[in-house]
């Protein structure tokens, strides 16, 4: 039986009870709900932000959390935000990374890979969405902060910059 066919049999009525049960079960189903209802990007993409930077910079304990950090990111991706929107916020992981990275100083490979392949990813939207012009002096500036960061992690990111932001080959 498919989803549709077994929504089909209910009424409106029961169908509303269910979305509200499932709305107080899961909060990804509230998040959605809510986000539905009120689709201010801002402030949305500044929550999300505000998140990220406590996952690299928390304000009790010195834990970071790069898992939860690209939870954030998923889960504002699920919300269907516009390129730029989802840009922004993974430009500000990479950010927050390279900081953290000048920060703390030498940072296991784990934590370099995730930086990068995050800047990759968002290499490959800026690219496919035309915003290499939109996010050009962010990107320049990510790259000149990385200057003397380690374990081949400048390298990587100097790769990726020419690979996806270069404009001088666009």
């Amino acid at each position: 039986m498919t989803l549709k066919k077994y929504l089909s049999q209910f009424s409106k009525e029961q169908l509303i009870s269910q979305i509200l049960e499932l709305d107080k079960k899961y909060k990804d189903v509230k998040a959605y709900y809510e986000f539905s209802i009120n689709p201010d990007l801002s402030l949305k993409s500044k929550e999300v932000k505000f998140v990220l930077y406590d996952c690299f910079f928390p304000r009790r304990g010195y834990k970071l959390r790069l898992k939860d950090a690209r939870k954030a990111i998923s889960d504002f991706k699920k919300l269907g935000p516009t390129p730029e929107a989802l840009v922004d916020v993974m430009l500000y992981y990479v950010e927050c990374g390279v900081e953290y990275a000048n920060t703390f100083g030498d940072i296991d490979e784990p934590f370099y890979n995730s930086i990068a392949s995050m800047f990759a990813d968002t290499g490959k939207l800026v690219q496919a969405n035309d915003l290499e012009k939109t996010v050009k002096e962010r990107v320049e500036k990510i790259l000149g902060n990385c200057n003397g960061i380690g374990w081949g992690f400048e390298d990587e990111i100097t790769d990726i910059y020419y690979n996806f932001f270069d404009l001088d080959k666009v």
